[in-house]
């Protein structure tokens, strides 16, 4: 079965074309790097406006049937960010291990990585995860997180996917 993954750009001036979206094709290449099951982007765009976000993030749950949402930006201090709100509006249960993790990782390469309030959480079958915005952040992020990707997602009964293990060893309980 091939496994669906959204790929959710929060921005602004993306929305608007006025700023060429840079995460949201970096998640995907990230994805193809390092995924060896089959699986298909479903790639969203959307100001940062809080029912834009919900909407995209329950379509591409409940209507699109992803079983991971990986978002990018949104996450700092700013006025204007507010994908975490969102992904908490609608999501049932949140996973701040991924959050902290993201933060820590990120700690090493700038200071101001404190300000991010990157987190993820569940929605049905799904697992959602909010990254920042910066390409190398992302790569960065996700090489903190994505062991652990595939067991929760195992977990919440969602699509069953592989990693290439020279580039990333997925963490599963023997015999699963």
């Amino acid at each position: 079965m091939t496994a669906k993954i959204g790929i959710l750009t929060v921005s602004d001036r993306a929305f608007r074309g006025v700023y060429e979206d840079r995460g949201g094709p970096a998640i995907h290449a990230y994805m193809s790097e390092v995924l060896t099951n089959d699986w298909v982007p479903v790639a969203r765009v959307v100001p940062d406006e809080l029912e834009a976000i919900q909407a995209a993030l329950i379509e591409l749950v409940d209507e699109r049937a992803c079983s991971l949402v990986v978002t990018t930006g949104g996450t700092g201090p700013a006025r204007r960010d507010i994908t975490p709100e969102a992904t908490e509006a609608v999501c049932g249960k949140m996973m701040p291990g991924f959050g902290e993790l993201m933060r820590q990782v990120s700690l090493q390469y700038v200071p101001t990585a404190i300000l991010s309030r990157q987190t993820a959480g569940i929605r049905g079958k799904a697992l959602i995860v909010n990254l920042p915005g910066k390409p190398s952040a992302i790569r960065d992020c996700l090489d903190a997180v994505m062991p652990a990707i595939p067991y929760c997602i195992d977990l919440i009964e969602g699509a069953y996917l592989t990693t290439d293990e020279s580039r990333i060893k997925a963490f599963r309980p023997k015999g699963k």
